[in-house]
């Protein structure tokens, strides 16, 4: 395949975006329009797509490579992808795509730079706001706000540009970037392949919005959370800690209800956003000749068993179901619509390759998705995973840099910098009906699915699973032996 016939590549990715806050995947409370008209007319919806990671970093190094979190280390969030790894972006520049990278990084190393993966790191404007930075959203330093990372309603916004449709937002980095991807698209070359990578920071905590997609929520309509499992019996003790430490057990249903309505809003804003890329690319006449991919890097408690934000070594589908939509290029074989089959962000990368017609230089364990976009099959994984953790003494996998307990982020790290079994390296094996957690310091996990979606009853010692239970274990054996390395393509000289 040429150069010039090579797809224009669009790579949308909102951080800690839960797949069930779509619309089109049955949520009464989302607002989502153009991702759900995405998914209905040109492009398809995987409703049972997994993150290999319920954290940033290892997630990212997963879908970027197609590996593992085990396969090289990559399972923290300070060990990056280097730059004698694979890195899809990095393939792509060198296949003669020019790559444009607009947003956080969570990928590669800091101190390397960015040029063996993009020719263009877009900067961002020093001035952004931040809900990280601007902190009195929290209130009382006592009070049982600081830790819930609801700041609600944003009303500090700038103006718009009603001429490019953009309206008046808060200038955050998020809009910082879509907007110069934007102005990127409108000047792009015409005769060279593009890469857009745009790793978005919404909806990731704290919860903060502004109008009209504060307001635009039918609060009435969102579905309640969650229950706080009883005693917590079965489930991880990190788990119980972050609920203690997070002061939450006061909140009302109508509060976190508030709070889940917040958090779908910043989930329209992400929606709109995409809307105006499409746009962007059907006023430059390349939408027909560009693949998308929306997916996220994983999801969010948002309230349900009384948490809020994420964990490192817990796989509730609330934190490893995401959203995954692929519109590939016109004339690839297509019916649009929403799959049910189990699909990884490992499938990803070998998507993109497919596309492409690039022969991959490494080992990975993804697969191509192309089959399930022209027509649903019976299956194409018989199960997901998803890992994290670590083992005692690996002190140098613990989050450094978070001892302040007045940290937004301190309930769940200081957690993870106990050597109890809090932090306990895990790993998930999910088919369509059940879910296995192998935990190496405390009890494991067994669900079943059908009776018990919200995982709230670990039947890990009940006698009439255990059948189920010897057989994903044996999967989980299976999946290790098959991922366990990976040997390089080039060969070295013996003598």
């Amino acid at each position: 395949m040429g150069k010039s016939k090579r797809p224009h590549i669009l790579i949308f990715n909102p951080d800690q975006f839960r797949a069930d806050a779509l619309g089109h995947l049955g949520n009464p409370a989302a607002v989502t329009p153009h991702l759900d008209r995405l998914a209905h007319t040109d492009g398809v919806s995987f409703r049972n797509a997994f993150c290999q990671n319920p954290v940033c970093t290892p997630s990212r190094c997963s879908f970027m490579t197609g590996w593992y979190s085990h396969v090289n280390g990559h399972r923290t969030m300070f060990h990056m992808l280097h730059d004698d790894e694979p890195v899809l972006l990095k393939t792509l520049k060198q296949e003669g795509y020019t790559v444009w990278w607009g947003g956080k990084n969570d990928l590669v190393p800091g101190q390397d730079g960015y040029g063996a993966f993009c020719d263009i790191k877009h900067p961002g404007q020093p001035t952004a706001r931040n809900l990280h930075r601007d902190l009195a959203w929290r209130g009382d330093k006592e009070g049982d706000n600081w830790f819930s990372f609801l700041a609600g309603r944003l009303t500090d916004v700038v103006e718009g540009d009603k001429e490019h449709n953009i309206p008046d937002h808060y200038p955050d980095s998020d809009w910082d970037h879509v907007l110069g991807a934007i102005d990127f698209i409108r000047n792009a070359p015409e005769d060279e392949p593009l890469c857009l990578y745009l790793p978005l920071l919404y909806p990731h905590p704290p919860y903060g919005v502004e109008e009209p997609w504060f307001s635009a929520i039918d609060r009435e309509k969102v579905p309640m959370p969650l229950q706080v499992p009883e005693g917590w019996i079965g489930k991880p003790s990190l788990l119980k800690g972050i609920r203690e430490r997070q002061r939450l057990q006061g909140w009302t249903p109508e509060r976190f209800r508030e709070l889940r309505a917040t958090y779908y809003g910043m989930c329209s804003r992400i929606d709109a956003q995409f809307g105006l890329l499409m746009d962007a690319l059907k006023r430059k006449g390349i939408y027909d000749d560009t693949a998308v991919f929306v997916f996220s890097d994983h999801g969010d408690f948002t309230g349900d068993y009384g948490l809020v934000e994420k964990t490192q070594n817990t796989f509730e589908d609330c934190l490893t179901n995401v959203p995954f939509l692929i519109k590939p290029p016109a004339g690839t074989a297509l019916q649009p619509g929403i799959r049910d089959a189990l699909v990884e962000l490992v499938d990803f990368p070998a998507t993109v390759e497919a596309l492409c017609g690039i022969k991959p230089a490494h080992t990975h364990f993804g697969r191509s998705l192309l089959p399930l976009l022209a027509k649903e099959t019976e299956t194409h994984r018989d199960a997901v995973f998803c890992e994290g953790g670590r083992i005692h003494g690996e002190t140098h996998c613990m989050e450094h840099g978070i001892e302040n307990p007045d940290n937004l982020y301190w309930p769940r790290v200081s957690l993870q910098q106990s050597e109890g079994p809090e932090h306990t390296k895990a790993v998930m094996v999910r088919t369509e009906t059940h879910k296995y957690v192998r935990r190496l310091y405390e009890s494991d996990e067994l669900y079943d699915l059908v009776a018990d979606p919200g995982e709230l009853h670990n039947r890990i010692g009940d006698p009439a699973l255990r059948e189920v239970l010897m057989q994903l274990k044996e999967r989980m054996l299976t999946f290790f032996l098959e991922t366990g390395d990976v040997v390089p393509h080039q060969p070295d000289m013996r003598g």
